[in-house]
């Protein structure tokens, strides 16, 4: 599968002391779970940005969280395979060029290598694979003719297309033949899912559905709009095919987690996991894991809503991003909190006190018990507000050991030396 360049690696430095299970919060059992893939290996997916107005705080909240995970991970013994798309290929983007006279292609471009940037300013390692949907539309095309062909697909006559139709998901079908089963990622009530499906662009009034939580699978060509040659007619993906295919063609069909923010259970990963199960027949993934949303000034940031704290804007204006990386990190990442200046203001001063410790730090024995409550704290369900704790008490200490400096650059991505 095709991958462009993401960005560089920051140096992680190796750890003292003994490797520590990573237990994870999994949103499908509802409970904490061990990560321990039998062969050693995390198969780890996260849905990337739709690149328009990129990289606001939600972004780097969740890109933050599932960069500790991969730390916590590689702490633990594991090797990490990370694979993140680019949802270059989609409504929001193409409705955004078209508002902005701006070509869909280079707009995703320009936003794509803002997001980059703000990921190399914040030390967020990154994926080993990183794909645009654009590049991956023929194996997406070949996917969806296999789920037509299997009984999982169908067409819906469609008016305002360039003679073809809309390619929608049986969601009855994949029940009854497939495995999956429809909220057993998000548990959400058949009200909750109704409400879900609209928020994020479903259409369950759609005439020639066969049900109304029926996603897109394949869209027919429409004037203005991008589209690629198919088995099933000139046209371009839905969302929730994209990930499955990208994920399976980068990771395999059956991986160790799928994450992403709080937002995605339903009915991105719930579909997701439902088009992958249709298409190899069994389950997708065998850990689910979600991040908690950012607000700003009482509402939940996000674009639609136009209240974005921007990461690029922030570090334009001077602040650390080691101090941005702080604000988010001092909450835990399955949790809701709220933006405010004074946050950063508060990070910048915990930032200062951290450097000024490790400033004055000496080498010796000391470290090494602290250094295993920093794995321990992270490994378990990414405690990062209690190892930013234990941190803060290293940082208080008169002569505090240097043994530690390693380990806050590797489990916490805060690099003062």
């Amino acid at each position: 599968m095709k991958s462009i360049p993401s960005w560089p690696a920051p140096d992680v430095p190796a750890l003292a002391g003994e490797p520590v299970p990573v237990v994870l919060h999994d949103t499908a059992t509802e409970e904490a779970r061990p990560i321990a893939p039998e062969d050693g290996t995390a198969l780890v997916y996260v849905c990337g940005i739709t690149p328009y107005d990129a990289t606001h705080l939600g972004h780097a909240s969740t890109y933050l969280a599932f960069d500790t995970l991969v730390r916590a991970l590689r702490q633990s013994g594991l090797r990490v395979r990370y694979a993140q798309n680019v949802t270059d290929v989609d409504d929001p983007l193409l409705e955004r060029a078209a508002k902005t006279d701006q070509p869909w292609d280079e707009l995703a471009q320009e936003q794509t290598d803002l997001f980059r940037s703000d990921m190399t300013a914040l030390r967020v390692l990154p994926p080993d694979d990183y794909v645009r949907v654009q590049d991956v539309v023929d194996e997406i095309a070949g996917a969806v003719a296999e789920l037509v062909a299997n009984g999982f697909g169908y067409a819906v006559p469609t008016t305002g297309s360039l003679g073809g139709d809309d390619v929608y998901f049986d969601v009855q079908a994949a029940q009854d033949a497939a495995g999956f089963e429809l909220a057993s990622v998000s548990h959400f009530s058949p009200e909750r899912l109704a409400a879900a499906f609209v928020e994020f662009g479903g259409d369950p009034d759609r005439a020639g559905k066969r049900s109304p939580l029926d996603p897109l699978l394949w869209g027919a060509a429409r004037e203005g709009e991008p589209a690629w040659p198919s088995a099933v007619g000139d046209g371009r993906p839905g969302w929730h095919v994209e990930c499955a295919v990208i994920a399976a063609g980068a990771l395999g069909s059956r991986i160790t987690l799928q994450g992403g923010g709080r937002d995605l259970r339903f009915p991105h990963h719930e579909m997701t996991s439902a088009h992958a199960c249709a298409l190899h027949g069994h389950a997708f993934a065998d850990h689910y894991a979600h991040a908690g949303l950012v607000a700003y000034e009482g509402e939940k940031m996000s674009k639609s809503l136009g209240n974005l704290v921007l990461v690029s804007k922030l570090t334009a204006a001077g602040a650390d991003p080691a101090a941005v990386r702080l604000v988010v990190l001092a909450h835990h990442y399955r949790s809701d909190w709220e933006w405010t200046d004074e946050l950063l203001d508060e990070a910048h001063a915990r930032l200062e006190r951290w450097r000024a410790a490790a400033a004055r730090a000496a080498a010796g024995e000391a470290g090494t018990a602290s250094v295993q409550a920093l794995r321990a704290a992270i490994a378990d369900d990414l405690d990062t507000p209690t190892a930013l704790r234990l941190v803060d008490a290293w940082a208080a200490e008169e002569s505090p050991a240097a043994e530690l400096l390693p380990a806050i650059d590797a489990l916490l991505g805060i690099d003062l030396r």
